[in-house]
């Protein structure tokens, strides 16, 4: 029998993936009250996060993309869509390119460009420094990804519990595997009514005059999230929820 990915389900209905952001596990999205949403839920513990083994040592997307698909083939669904938080929403860019099973997919907090060159230089030393000071990287970067939260709001303080059991190797493997990911604009353009774009109002690693942007010339709905960093699924649930499932809800 093939080694999956952890995964849960809940709900009934329409499937729905849920897949986690750096650093994160699938229990980020229990603030979302995934057994209430009405359709069913699959949340992953993406490769190297949560309960998930990472099993490759070539940093790639499309491997952990694979994973997930894994998952998928396994479940048997003739059809499914997705939610993505930050580097979970550029694994299912590549699925939406590999599967047409793939309908609708929401981009939370996360984007559709290749990293800048300033970025993939922080992408490399996010991967150096994890094997010698992962305990001081953690401390600084997990409270920067929330809006107005201290880093003892028990929000940060769980998140970062989350993040400390990621070894050095994941961190760095994903670290690197967002930074070699390509443009995917010419996926939204392909299927323009298929993706929902929802925006932190004060994300500080993708900020709103950005993101308008990058989707001047796509017919993509924008919806910020008020009151929300990086982390609007935490910051602001219920809006986040509604706005989902208005979106996936056939």
């Amino acid at each position: 029998m093939q080694n999956l990915l952890n995964y849960r389900v809940f709900g009934n209905g329409h499937p729905v993936v849920f897949l986690h952001g750096f650093l994160e596990d699938l229990s980020m999205w229990n603030l979302l009250n995934t057994p209430q949403i009405p359709f069913q839920a699959i949340c992953i513990d993406l490769p190297g996060h949560g309960l998930s083994q990472l099993t490759d040592d070539t940093p790639s997307l499309e491997f952990m993309a694979g994973e997930v698909l894994k998952v998928i083939d396994h479940l048997k669904l003739s059809k499914f869509h997705i939610v993505g938080h930050s580097m979970g929403g550029y694994i299912a860019l590549l699925m939406k390119e590999k599967r047409i099973e793939c309908r609708k997919i929401v981009l939370l907090n996360s984007n559709f460009w290749e990293d800048a060159p300033e970025k993939k230089l922080d992408r490399i030393r996010v991967a150096d420094i994890v094997f010698q000071a992962k305990e001081l990287f953690l401390n600084v970067a997990i409270p920067g990804l929330f809006y107005r939260y201290s880093p003892n709001e028990p929000a940060v303080k769980s998140l970062r519990e989350i993040a400390d059991q990621c070894q050095p190797e994941a961190i760095a493997y994903a670290s690197l595997a967002m930074r070699e990911r390509k443009n995917q604009f010419q996926t939204l353009q392909n299927f323009p009514t298929d993706f929902l774009v929802l925006q932190g109002e004060f994300d500080p690693l993708i900020t709103k005059e950005k993101m308008v942007e990058e989707l001047e010339g796509l017919a993509i709905k924008l919806v910020e999230i008020k009151n929300a960093g990086h982390m609007a699924h935490t910051e602001n649930p219920s809006d986040t929820a509604l706005f989902l499932t208005e979106f996936l809800t056939d």
